[in-house]
C-alpha cells in the first residue's frame, strides 16, 4: 500500500508538472490569429528597415520604418496634423453615416418590393458601376471645394456597396421558410421581422465592411482633388515636395484606422 502511496504520489505531481503546456496550448490557439498576424507585421517591419538602412534605396524613395515613426511622433508633437485628422473624419464620419441611414432601409425595401426593384434597379446598377472619381467634378461645381463635396464623395463610394449588399440578402432569403410562414398565415411583417431581416444580417454587416473602404478612398480621392485641409491633402503636399516619411504617415493612419473599423464590423 505503501508502494502504491508513492507511485500515486508521483503522478500527482507529475500531473502538476505537466499543467503548463495544455494551458499554453489553450492559450496559444485561443490567440493563434493574433499572434502570427502580430509576428508577420513585426517581420516585415524589421525587414524593411534592414533594407532601408542597407542603402540599396534612396531614403527620397523609400524612408524606414523609424524614420516614419519619428515624423509621425513629431507631427503629432507640433499639432500639425490634428486639424487634419479632424477634418478627414468628420468626411467620413458623416459621409459614411449617410450612407448607413439610407443605404440600408432602401436596399431592404428595394429587396423587398418587387415592383420597386424592378424601378430602381437601372439606377442602382448603372450608378455602381460608374467610377464616383467619374463624378467628382460634377460634385465640386455643384458643392465647391468645401466639407460637403468630399462628405458626398464618401456616401456614394460607401452607399452602393452597403445598398448592393442588403438588396443580395434580402433575395436570397430562404424560398422554402417563406412558402411555410405563408402557408400558416404569417402577414408580411410577421415574415419580414422573423425571416427576411435575420438572414439580410450577414449581407449587411458584408457591405458595411466593403463600404469602410470605399469611404476610405472617398475621402483621399476627395481631398486629393480639391481640399485645404485633410489626411489625403497631407498626403498630396508631402509627396509634391518629397517628405517621403509623412506620406508614410497619412498611408500608415489610414490603413490602422482602416483595419480598426473592419475589425469592429467582424466582432459585431
Amino acid at each position: 500500500m505503501a508502494r502504491n502511496a508513492v507511485e500515486i504520489k508521483r503522478g500527482r505531481i507529475a500531473a502538476t508538472r505537466a499543467e503548463p503546456a495544455p494551458r499554453l496550448r489553450e492559450f496559444y490557439l485561443k490567440n493563434e490569429r493574433w499572434m502570427i498576424g502580430t509576428a508577420a507585421v513585426l517581420i516585415f517591419i524589421a525587414l524593411w528597415e534592414a533594407f532601408t538602412r542597407s542603402g540599396a534605396i534612396s531614403p527620397i524613395l523609400l524612408s524606414s520604418p523609424l524614420a516614419v515613426a519619428s515624423a509621425g511622433a513629431a507631427m503629432f508633437a507640433s499639432g500639425e496634423i490634428w486639424n487634419d485628422l479632424w477634418v478627414s473624419g468628420v468626411e467620413f464620419f458623416v459621409g459614411f453615416g449617410l450612407s448607413v441611414l439610407l443605404g440600408i432601409p432602401l436596399g431592404l425595401a428595394v429587396g423587398w418590393y418587387r415592383r420597386l426593384y424592378f424601378a430602381v434597379d437601372p439606377f442602382l446598377s448603372a450608378l455602381y458601376a460608374t467610377p464616383r472619381v467619374a463624378l467628382l467634378p460634377l460634385i465640386i461645381i455643384w458643392l465647391g471645394i468645401g466639407i460637403w463635396s468630399k462628405v458626398a464623395i464618401v456616401f456614394l463610394g460607401a452607399f452602393f456597396p452597403i445598398c448592393v449588399n442588403t438588396l443580395s440578402g434580402v433575395k436570397t432569403s430562404d424560398a422554402r421558410l417563406l412558402r411555410v410562414s405563408r402557408s400558416f398565415g404569417a402577414s408580411e411583417l410577421q415574415i419580414f421581422k422573423s425571416i427576411v431581416l435575420p438572414s439580410s444580417v450577414p449581407f449587411i454587416l458584408t457591405g458595411l465592411r466593403l463600404g469602410v473602404g470605399r469611404a476610405l478612398i472617398g475621402v483621399v480621392v476627395g481631398e486629393l482633388y480639391a481640399a485645404t485641409a485633410g489626411i489625403g491633402f497631407m498626403i498630396t503636399v508631402a509627396g509634391a515636395t518629397f517628405q517621403t516619411d509623412k506620406v508614410f504617415v497619412g498611408i500608415v493612419i489610414l490603413a490602422l484606422f482602416g483595419v480598426f473599423c473592419v475589425e469592429l464590423l467582424t466582432r459585431l
